[in-house]
């Protein structure tokens, strides 16, 4: 019973983490930017979808989220070279947002 509640207080007392500061539009408007400038040139009714799913985005985890479908699209109708290099550009507008641990490059 003592190293139950001695658990509880050790876990309660530890220092969280730093909560993440919450994005403003302005912020989700240059993530958005970002994302929507890769498929530009892309068309379609699938980057149609994604477009919409990127306007209506309402947080920065959300548009992580889509980058991966902006890479499929992208290398459907392009390269996967193209779509690797764009959205490798589109990682710097992540910054800060995302755990450093999912900012990887695409190879």
């Amino acid at each position: 019973m003592i190293t139950v509640i001695d658990r509880l207080f050790r876990v309660a007392l530890q220092p969280h983490a730093t909560p993440r500061r919450m994005a403003t539009l302005k912020d989700l408007q240059t993530i958005r930017s970002a994302l929507l400038k890769c498929v530009e040139d892309c068309e379609g009714l699938p980057v149609d979808r994604l477009r919409h799913q990127v306007d209506r985005a309402r947080r920065v985890q959300e548009l992580w989220l889509l980058r991966n479908e902006a890479y499929q699209l992208i290398s459907q109708q392009h390269s996967q070279s193209i779509a690797a290099e764009r959205i490798n550009r589109v990682m710097s507008v992540f910054q800060g947002w995302i755990a450093p641990s999912q900012l990887t490059r695409i190879r």
